[in-house]
């Protein structure tokens, strides 16, 4: 008899993630929709605010592409480990015979599933309520391919490393939730990058949200839209190495500060 293997495991895990994800219908519903109805909105509002021909709703589109990649990455992975840690169900799962990392690749498995799904539905919406027009060239795919790929990666990382700062369940949503929403304001999700002060958007660039949000601009908006940007180009190439960055930082601080134990236990 053959004894299974980690990736066997945690392809079997990952099947129970999925399972149990979705089986809770408030938590889906509020995973798929915030991003989602915050582009109805703002790009509704801003529609007519375009510039070289492209509308506000369609650059926005592009942003909330980087935005649904970090929210169901970053903010739900942080919480849910928040969560599972403070009612005893890492302990409980750190004492059965199954490799950590299967336990993680059953993480990451949920996250791109739920990533991809929220990735289709902001590009739908921005197809059908923004007039947005998929890419023809194969190589913006590529771009969007390896910005999903880095995007899931290094925010997972930093969501389960972000998961060891909550004390407890209770504030495991803030803990998450409260660097998104800065993020999207000074990485220009939300507002241009433009109009946020010099400062901010030095902080900004620090961190995966800006460069996902631009890569996903160069991927889905006419090349003339890079002149709009900072830099007067796209800068994909520093957007790789910067994501490529932070999926090292990410592993070193869930090496050094992951926790299968709350805090508050004795």
């Amino acid at each position: 008899m053959t004894t299974p293997n980690a990736l066997t495991i945690g392809g079997a895990r990952g099947v129970v993630e999925l399972k149990q994800f979705f089986r809770e219908r408030d938590s889906v519903v509020f995973t798929f929709t915030f991003p989602a109805v915050l582009l109805m909105m703002l790009g509704s509002v801003f529609d007519d605010a375009g510039a070289a021909g492209v509308s506000g709703g369609q650059v926005l589109t592009a942003s909330f592409a980087a935005a649904g990649i970090v929210s169901t990455s970053f903010v739900n992975l942080g919480s849910a480990l928040a969560v599972e840690r403070d009612d005893g169900t890492l302990k409980r799962l750190r004492s059965l015979p199954m490799p950590p990392v299967s336990f993680f690749l059953g993480k990451i498995v949920l996250v791109v599933v739920a990533s991809f799904a929220e990735l289709v539905l902001l590009l739908a919406i921005g197809v059908l309520m923004f007039d947005v027009a998929l890419p023809s060239d194969p190589a913006a795919w590529l771009t969007m391919a390896w910005l999903f790929a880095l995007g899931i990666t290094s925010c997972s990382l930093l969501g389960i490393a972000a998961s060891s700062l909550s004390r407890s369940a209770r504030s495991a949503g803030a803990v998450t939730t409260l660097p998104y929403t800065v993020l999207l304001f000074i990485s220009g999700v939300y507002v241009p990058l433009q109009t946020v002060p010099d400062w901010m958007a030095d902080v900004g660039a620090v961190f995966p949200v800006r460069w996902l949000a631009q890569g996903f601009r160069a991927a889905l908006l006419p090349e003339r839209m890079a002149a709009y940007e900072p830099a007067g180009h796209w800068e994909l190439g520093k957007a790789a190495v910067i994501l490529a960055l932070w999926c090292i930082g990410g592993l070193v601080l869930c090496l050094t500060t992951f926790r299968w134990r709350s805090r508050l236990t004795r």
